[in-house]
C-alpha cells in the first residue's frame, strides 16, 4: 500500500503505482498531488481496517508529512512507535546508546539555547533540531567562540524556514547537540522484509565542498561507493533491526564512517526512501532498481548484474538549493538550460516552481569517473550564474 502526502511526488512513483496496481490511500492530499482516477485508489476507512487488522502490511511513503496520518488513525499498531524512534533524533540517539557508550549527545529545548554552559560542551558538534529534514537548521560549531553567532544563525534559519513542514517534519521547539562525527558521509536506502532482514537498495556518497558545510547539494553513486561499503553498512543496518525488530519497513537512513571504518549512523528517516522522491528514483536512473517494487514485491539486488557495463560511471543528484543569497521575491526565473549545458549527461530535471520551496528543482546526472570536474563546480556554486533577478 501507498501512503503519498506533500510536498511532491515523481512521475516515475505513479507511473510504478500504476504499472503495479499497487492500492493507494485517497486522502485528500494525495488527491491533491495525483489526479489520475484509474489508480488503484484506497478509501480511507478501508485503508485503516487492512492496517490494523495486519500490523504487518506493506506500507509505503513518499513524504514524511504522512506521519501525523500514521499517528491518528493507526495509533493502535506499532507504526509511531517505531517511527518515533527514528524521527525523533534524541530518541534514536538513546536507542543505540549502549552500541555507542562514548557518543556525546545532548537534548536541549529552543528556548534554554542561550543559558547553556558553554564549557560544559564537546567541541567540535553539530546542533540541529530533534525533529528536522533536509539538512534545516543545521550548523556546525568548531569552538566555543563560535557559540553565540550561530546561535543568531539558527534564530534567522527559524524565522526562514517555518512553515515550509508541518511538525511532524521539523520541528525547531527541541535541538539535539551532538559529537561532530569525522569522516565520509553516506545516504542509503534499505528496507527490513517480512523475516526482519535488511535488504539495502542504494548507498550514495554525500560529498561536501568544505569542513563547514552542511547542506545536500551533491550525492554520488557508482560501483565503487556501493561495493565498497556494503558490509559495513549492512552490519550496521543488521544491528538497527536487532533493536528495533523491524518488519516489512523502509528506511532512509545517513551515516558517516572513519578512516578506521568505523561506522555511525547520523540519523535514520522511517517508512520512506530520500525525500522528495530522490534516492528511491535515482536508483532506477543509475542501476535499474526500481526501489518502490523492490520493497513491495520482497525483492534483492543482485548487485553483481546491476553494476555490468555501469562500472566506468558516477550517477550523482543534485540538490539545486537557494545559497545565492538572493530573496526568492527578487528572482524572476531559473536558467535551467544554461544549467544542463554544463553536464555531461544530465539525466532528468524536476523544476520547482520559484518561492514554493527554498530549492529551485534537482537534477539528476551521469558522469564518466575521471570527469567530476563538474560536480566539483556544481557542489561549490553559489548558483548565481543560473539566476535571472527581476
Amino acid at each position: 500500500m501507498i501512503l503519498i502526502g506533500k510536498p511532491y511526488v515523481s512521475d516515475f512513483l505513479i507511473k510504478t503505482i500504476k504499472e503495479n496496481n499497487f492500492p493507494l490511500v485517497a486522502t485528500t492530499e494525495a488527491k491533491q498531488l495525483i489526479s489520475d482516477n484509474s489508480l488503484n485508489w484506497i478509501p480511507e476507512k478501508e485503508a485503516i481496517e487492512v492496517l490494523t487488522t495486519n500490523p504487518n502490511y506493506l506500507i509505503y511513503s513518499n513524504s514524511e508529512n504522512t506521519i501525523s496520518w500514521i499517528e491518528k488513525n493507526l495509533s493502535t499498531t506499532n507504526r509511531p512507535k517505531q517511527i518515533h524512534y527514528f524521527k525523533n533524533k534524541i530518541a534514536f540517539r538513546e536507542l543505540l546508546k549502549d552500541i555507542y557508550p562514548n557518543y556525546f549527545f545532548k537534548g536541549v529545548k529552543y528556548e534554554d539555547l542561550d543559558t547553556i554552559l558553554v564549557n560544559d560542551l564537546k567541541f567540535p558538534l553539530i546542533i540541529k533540531p530533534a525533529v528536522g529534514f533536509f539538512s534545516l537548521g543545521v550548523h556546525k560549531v568548531d569552538t566555543p567562540s563560535e557559540w553565540n553567532e550561530v546561535l543568531t544563525k539558527i534564530k534567522n534559519d527559524i524565522e526562514h524556514i517555518k512553515g515550509f513542514y508541518p511538525t511532524e517534519v521539523l520541528n525547531t521547539n527541541n535541538f539535539i547537540i551532538e559529537a561532530c562525527i569525522e569522516g565520509e558521509e553516506f545516504a542509503i536506502d534499505c528496507y527490513y522484509n517480512n523475516k526482519g532482514e535488511a535488504i539495502i537498495l542504494n548507498i550514495m556518497h554525500h560529498i561536501f565542498s568544505s569542513g563547514k558545510d552542511v547542506s545536500d547539494r551533491v550525492y554520488s553513486t557508482s560501483k565503487e561507493i556501493v561495493t565498497s561499503n556494503l558490509k559495513i553498512v549492512q552490519n550496521l543496518v543488521d544491528s538497527i533491526g536487532e533493536k528495533t525488530n523491524l518488519q516489512n519497513f523502509p528506511i532512509h537512513i545517513e551515516v558517516r564512517i572513519d578512516a578506521n571504518g568505523t561506522i555511525i549512523p547520523i540519523e535514520v528517516n522511517p517508512m520512506r526512501f530520500g525525500g522528495w522522491c530522490t534516492t528511491g528514483d535515482i536508483s532506477w536512473y543509475a542501476f535499474g532498481i526500481n526501489s518502490y517494487e523492490y520493497f513491495l514485491n520482497n525483492k534483492k539486488p543482485n548487485w553483481i548484474e546491476i553494476f555490468k557495463g555501469k562500472e566506468d560511471k558516477k550517477y550523482s543528484l543534485i540538490l539545486l538549493d537557494n545559497n545565492s543569497g538572493i530573496k526568492d521575491t527578487e528572482i524572476a526565473s531559473f536558467n535551467y538550460k544554461k544549467l544542463l549545458n554544463d553536464f555531461e549527461n544530465p539525466l532528468l530535471l524536476r523544476k520547482i516552481t520559484i518561492g514554493e520551496y527554498p530549492i529551485f528543482g534537482f537534477l539528476f546526472t551521469e558522469t564518466t569517473i575521471g570527469k567530476e570536474e563538474e560536480l566539483s563546480q556544481i557542489l561549490t556554486s553559489n548558483l548565481r550564474k543560473y539566476i535571472i533577478k527581476k
